[in-house]
């Protein structure tokens, strides 16, 4: 990954201006609407917090086995805040919010006159 970033080979943006602190924002890079989710990963026998890791974009454990009780399956849940004790399990990843409607009323204002305001006409 460093590789790529110092010779600009990939043309995707990191949003790296979407600080892990942030719950959501826009990319001042791209200008996409960015929501970062964290996810933490629990072996399904024993229940006991595994780290987790992105690997192509999917979110598995660190290890292959959990280190209680030696199984491989597991299970993701999503984090909707982070704490300090899971934030050394959790996986930090930034969503692209496409299609999503943040202006659904429109307002208007009106200087103070002396003229009666009028209503609008809405167009839908």
């Amino acid at each position: 990954m460093f590789l790529t970033n110092l010779f600009r080979l990939t043309k995707t943006c990191l949003h790296e201006g979407i600080t892990p602190d942030m719950e959501c924002g826009y990319c001042p890079d791209c200008g996409k609407f960015i929501e970062n989710e964290w996810y933490i990963t629990r072996c399904t026998c024993c229940g006991v917090k595994l780290k987790a890791m992105n690997r192509n974009g999917k979110i598995v454990p660190q290890y292959h086995y959990c280190t209680n009780c030696g199984s491989h399956e597991f299970s993701v849940e999503r984090v909707e805040k982070i704490d300090f004790i899971n934030i050394n399990f959790a996986v930090l990843v930034k969503k692209v919010i496409e299609d999503k409607n943040f202006c659904s009323t429109t307002q208007c204002w009106q200087e103070k006159t002396d003229v009666k305001p009028r209503l609008l006409v809405q167009y839908l």
